[in-house]
């Protein structure tokens, strides 16, 4: 095997690599040899065959499943010799001359290919004890287990059913068919539903008309869908609802005490009040995490600054663009609307997918140093996790695991970066400050419009690098949920159209 170098400018490679065609009688030979003790020809006994014989019938078939062998195993060497890694898989080009092929083939000639690639870049992880970094942290007051406890009281509140007209806080039951123009549409219509007048879980006005209904009265109400609208056939339009009221009932008292707790399964008021705080504080937490997350990640994105793999910045660039348009197609949205151009978009999508792409390979660097790994017993509980999503199909989607290898490691992805990240914090000088919760919520509230995908990319550093990203824009961001027109289920069923 014989290798050229063709093509050095920054990242770029181009390798014109030669394997002698005797190397490949060699292969093609040994190839037949063994074939000869499991074919059957007519005429001969078996394993008697001719390898000459064996050539003139199977020559062709065979030298083709050779020479991608002998590709694949000088291209691997050839890499492996020059201690480069490629960012993507190299892009092997052959000659698209007929005759030389056919030279080739038949083992006249020596077969010469090209293999180009971009290596990943080269760059030294900084000391990471000087990274600053500060952590919040938020006490959970008894104010806000006081208004948690009120809205769990309200929630599980009784109601007695009233004669009279329905009014503000009232429930009711009923039964409704929704139309446009006269025609009634798939997911606009339910039986015994119910609703909390106020509770604002229906568009704007379809409530409204409800109060004052009372028990056995029909009524035709009439409203227009928002737009944009999650179902978006329905945004803008007008519609009727055939609604038939079947019980009214008044809420009676939201108490809380040990009977409260008692319903949901704690043995007193005092349990409840623990278990309420201890779940504020791991959200109170969680949150922390993430703001501490997305500040370690501007400050490695603003410390580092080395060159990018082009090929793997227009791949994460194409991901992104796919799924943001995509989103914006299904909520029924345009450039215009987001307030901006498709221009635009692509220009501020393209610095994002720059730095994903950087701080995937940064996080992988890292990772790779400090010798992170994500054990088998991490990632089973992970797909244990992911199995509780699907109950009736666990048998199923354990199946696509053990089948699919790419689908694993999607799942030890996450878990890679979340270890790199913890590994990171223990090694910056943090500082903690104690805040209150306004203070902790206020810069994820800033986020919100922020895109959230999550991906990943194998670097050839022995494992997979996942990153959430949550600090980065997005103009065709996630349509947000809206009011409905109809219980939940229905305003799903047409949502998913």
């Amino acid at each position: 095997m014989q290798v050229s170098e063709t093509l050095n400018e920054g990242l770029k490679r181009e390798l014109k690599i030669t394997i002698p065609a005797g190397e490949l009688d060699r292969r093609l030979n040994g190839r037949l040899a063994e074939l000869k003790d499991r074919v059957r020809i007519p005429g001969f006994r078996p394993g008697k065959v001719p390898v000459a014989h064996l050539k003139r019938v199977y020559g062709r078939s065979v030298m083709a499943e050779v020479i991608q062998e002998s590709v694949d195993e000088a291209s691997r060497q050839a890499l492996e010799e020059r201690k480069e890694k490629p960012a993507l898989q190299p892009q092997i080009s052959f000659s698209e001359d007929e005759k030389e092929v056919e030279s080739v083939i038949s083992g006249k000639t020596d077969l010469a290919y090209s293999m180009a690639f971009e290596v990943l870049p080269e760059f030294e992880v900084k000391d990471l004890s000087g990274l600053k970094l500060e952590k919040l942290a938020a006490e959970v007051s008894d104010r806000e287990i006081d208004e948690s406890l009120e809205q769990i009281s309200k929630q599980n509140r009784p109601f007695n059913p009233k004669e009279g007209a329905a009014a503000e806080g009232d429930r009711l039951v009923f039964d409704y068919l929704g139309k446009i123009d006269g025609v009634p549409f798939e997911g606009g219509a339910d039986t015994d539903s119910q609703i909390v007048i106020g509770s604002n879980a229906f568009i704007p006005g379809f409530e409204d008309q409800l109060a004052g209904m009372k028990a056995g009265e029909e009524k035709t109400i009439t409203v227009t869908f928002p737009d944009p609208y999650q179902a978006a056939h329905l945004a803008g339009r007008e519609a009727t609802f055939d609604v038939a009221v079947k019980e009214v009932a008044a809420p009676g008292e939201a108490a809380i005490d040990d009977e409260l707790a008692t319903k949901l399964g704690l043995d007193s008021l005092e349990a409840l009040k623990t278990a309420i705080r201890d779940q504020i504080s791991k959200e109170f937490e969680n949150h922390a995490r993430e703001r501490l997350k997305r500040q370690l990640l501007d400050a490695l994105d603003e410390a580092y600054n080395f060159d990018l793999p082009g090929t793997l910045v227009e791949q994460e660039f194409e991901q992104i663009w796919t799924q943001a348009t995509g989103e914006m197609e299904r909520a029924g949205r345009s450039f215009a609307d987001e307030d901006t151009t498709e221009e635009e978009a692509r220009e501020e999508y393209r610095k994002i997918a720059v730095r994903r792409v950087r701080l995937g390979l940064l996080l992988s660097k890292i990772g790779e140093d400090g010798e992170v790994q994500v054990t088998d017993e991490e990632t089973n509980k992970a797909m244990i996790e992911t199995l509780r999503q699907y109950p009736g199909q666990e048998q199923q989607v354990w199946e696509f695991y053990q089948k699919n290898p790419q689908a694993v490691a999607s799942l030890r992805a996450p878990l890679f970066e979340n270890k790199v990240v913890d590994y990171i914090v223990s090694k910056a000088d943090v500082t903690e400050k104690t805040v209150s919760r306004e203070e902790l919520y206020h810069d994820l509230h800033d986020h919100d419009h922020d895109h959230d995908h999550d991906h990943h990319h194998d670097h050839h550093h022995g494992h997979d690098h996942h990153h959430d990203h949550d600090h980065d824009h997005d103009h065709g961001e996630k349509a947000k949920p809206k009011k409905k027109a109809a219980p939940k289920k229905a305003a799903k069923k047409a949502g998913d159209e």
